[in-house]
């Protein structure tokens, strides 16, 4: 009997070879291929993508198509948040992968979300390979999910998860989560690459097939990324990213791939002793319990997706006790508030070399586009000086190494948010004056340079 074939593949990107290699020539990662067993080519192979061979391919568009372009209805989950950050809702027949550090809230997530929908649309399947049923139930019975047609089933085996699947049909299934489960035919420990690819592409397969909506759990590595192979999010439709702080109630679900709507939408959600509830108005959420009338303190309309939420950022300078001053950045691009600093330096004469720089974005939001660069520049300017901004001002620009302050998009999306707010007046770019029209009675102060900001703030 002749030896069996391997190959080996990148724990990192997926890269596959047929010998092992110190540092993959794909990603540049070192140490991360592992072994899996070579699959046989041939007729009775499982084809990828698990719907109609080649033989039997249909026009995209049918000829007798009335043209108005219905497709199969959304299933509306729990929450409009979790609606609009879905394009709509959740799509029949994909598979969503979301991912999170432990205890942020997947499984609480996903349990409402089971229990909503079984209520509303049909059976639902839960399969666990992590908790009992004693365990779930018990977070069910103080969730309150507690419908007649939502069924749990704790399995790990992929065979029988696909049985279970098969035989009940449901319009949602939940795997929790897709590093527990394995495939008996494969001579691999549960977790790893082999298994990882393996159970993703049939769980996949099988939701295009019947029609079911899939939600796959992932774990997440040390860094926050999803652990596994890269192939694993290029499987699925949508990726989910569950972020937030252990010691905040907020929590933040970011898009971060979607086949069937706009990335990069986040909504946010708050947790309780009865599960998640959304969070309707982010923005006064993160400005409630600003201190008015403080040095380094400004507010900034920052841009999820397509989305304005007003967070306050905080800058503060004071002398260094040691030989070089320390940069501290948290929530915003620490490369930003290096620029920044280095343009208050440079351009305007602030004496930076000898003072710490620390910017704080309140609340766990993190804003990392270019927007946020004059709030960043006032923020340092009014806790250097000692000075207040005044509160009812939003400030908006990004700035250059020369000092000027240059536009930003969706500028009339996010002065609506402010207006909404209750703010009095913005600061913006000067190319911004143009909405003046569309906002009677608000005020714009537009600016061309740092310098002209400050002279006008502080």
């Amino acid at each position: 009997m002749g030896q069996e074939k391997t190959v080996y593949f990148c724990g990192e990107c997926g890269y596959e070879t047929g010998k092992w290699l110190g540092r993959c020539p794909g990603c540049g990662s070192w140490n991360s291929f592992c072994k899996a067993p070579l699959s046989k080519k041939g007729s009775t192979r499982t084809r990828a993508s698990g719907l109609s061979p080649a033989h039997d391919a249909v026009p995209l568009i049918p000829p007798t198509d009335d043209g108005d372009g219905s497709l199969d209805e959304r299933l509306s989950t729990c929450s409009q948040e979790f609606d609009r950050l879905l394009g709509g809702g959740i799509v029949p027949g994909s598979v969503i992968l979301l991912g999170g550090a432990p205890g942020i809230g997947k499984s609480t997530l996903l349990l409402q979300l089971a229990s909503f929908i079984a209520e509303k649309r049909g059976l639902v399947l839960y399969v666990s390979g992590e908790e009992s049923h004693r365990q779930v139930e018990m977070r069910a019975r103080r969730l309150k999910a507690a419908s007649k047609r939502l069924y749990f089933y704790a399995e790990t085996e992929l065979n029988e998860i696909c049985r279970a699947v098969e035989e009940l049909s449901p319009v949602l299934v939940i795997v929790d989560s897709i590093q527990t489960t394995y495939s008996s035919e494969l001579p691999l420990h549960p977790g790893s690459i082999g298994q990882l690819r393996e159970c993703a592409s049939r769980l996949v397969r099988l939701a295009k097939s019947c029609g079911s909506a899939c939600f796959l759990v992932g774990h997440v590595t040390k860094d926050g990324a999803l652990a596994g192979p890269k192939v694993l999010e290029h499987m699925v439709d949508v990726v989910l990213s569950f972020e937030g702080e252990r010691h905040q109630n907020l929590r933040l679900l970011r898009g971060v791939k979607n086949r069937f709507g706009a990335t990069d939408e986040v909504a946010v959600f708050a947790m309780g002793d009865e599960g998640l509830r959304e969070v309707d108005n982010p923005s006064a959420l993160f400005l409630a319990e600003r201190a008015a009338g403080g040095p380094g303190s400004v507010v900034v309309a920052a841009l999820e997706g397509t989305r304005p939420i007003l967070v306050e950022v905080q800058g503060l300078v004071c002398p260094t006790v040691f030989g070089s001053p320390r940069r501290a950045a948290t929530g915003v691009d620490y490369n930003r508030v290096v620029l920044v600093a280095a343009v208050l330096e440079k351009r305007l004469g602030f004496s930076l070399a000898n003072q710490d720089l620390y910017v704080n974005v309140v609340g766990g939001l993190r804003v990392t586009e270019p927007a946020a660069d004059l709030g960043i520049a006032v923020a340092l300017a009014s806790s250097y000086r000692n000075t207040a901004a005044p509160e009812d001002t939003a400030i908006l620009g990004e700035v250059g190494l020369t000092g000027e302050v240059r536009g930003v998009s969706y500028m009339e999306q996010r002065v609506r948010e402010i207006v909404r707010l209750g703010f009095q007046r913005v600061m913006a770019p000067a190319r911004s004056l143009e909405l003046r029209d569309k906002f009677e009675g608000f005020d714009f102060i537009g600016v061309k340079t740092v310098q002209d900001a400050l002279e006008q703030l502080i």
